[in-house]
């Protein structure tokens, strides 16, 4: 029978519900990080994480339309990560749009629903589904320590790639260092909300399984783009990789 635990153990475990599962060890992830993708295969990523990212400031105002009032510090740390979302300087969905096109494709075509796969409107309603429905605390670690606090450590492997490979400007990648930045501080922020507020085991257990389900959720979208768009013209033994991809 689980016991309550105190913040570290809690913090250690909601830590190794993740490991394992990062989309840094998605096929895709590895091409990209290695420079093996062509323009067009990233272009077809941006078309797809749009509509991932995008709707991120409408999943938090779901949670903290429904976090408890008495919760201060949670729901200033969720209105706040809205704001810098969409009017807290540059909108970042116009910084992936405008990566986008220097992929070579258009805004119109990144913001076009039929161009979304089927695995990413999965990740997409999954999300929408934690936010309305879950605990609030219990959505605050899938969203933000199940899948947000995941970004830097992707993001850090693959945007030196996007310079020194595919040559890209630094206005271009901007999206990617901004994420760098901002993302570990939501990610820490989201990690101390949960070691606060899950202070039932019920709502510890909660919150360990669905961090757990978020990483196991972005990696299998990871995985579905380079299956969807990558794999017929660069194999797995290619990547020198040799493990056949999860179901």
């Amino acid at each position: 029978m689980p016991e309550l635990m105190n913040h570290d153990e809690f913090r250690t475990a909601l830590e190794n519900a993740i490991k394992g599962k990062s989309a840094n060890k998605s096929p895709f992830s590895v091409a990209w990080a290695t420079g093996k993708l062509s323009r067009a295969h990233l272009a077809r990523w941006a078309e797809n994480h749009f509509h991932y990212v995008g709707p991120f400031a409408d999943y938090l105002g779901y949670v903290y339309a429904r976090m408890p009032a008495k919760y201060v510090e949670a729901k200033d740390f969720l209105l706040a990560n809205m704001y810098e979302e969409e009017i807290g300087g540059d909108r970042h969905t116009d910084l992936l749009i405008r990566f986008a096109e220097s992929c070579g494709t258009t805004r119109e075509r990144v913001m076009d629903e039929d161009n979304m796969s089927p695995t990413t409107r999965a990740l997409q309603s999954w999300c929408y589904a934690v936010a309305m429905r879950e605990d609030p605390i219990v959505a605050v670690a899938g969203l933000v320590v199940g899948l947000e606090s995941q970004v830097p450590s992707i993001y850090r492997r693959q945007t030196p790639t996007l310079r020194e490979k595919y040559g890209f400007s630094d206005e271009e990648v901007e999206f990617f260092d901004l994420h760098i930045v901002s993302d570990e501080i939501h990610g820490e922020r989201g990690y101390q909300i949960v070691l606060e507020h899950a202070n039932t085991v019920e709502l510890q257990q909660r919150c360990l399984k669905i961090c757990e389900i978020g990483a196991e959720m972005r990696l299998l979208y990871t995985t579905a783009l380079y299956r969807d768009y990558v794999e017929q013209e660069l194999p797995l033994s290619a990547l020198g990789l040799d493990l056949p991809l999860a179901a």
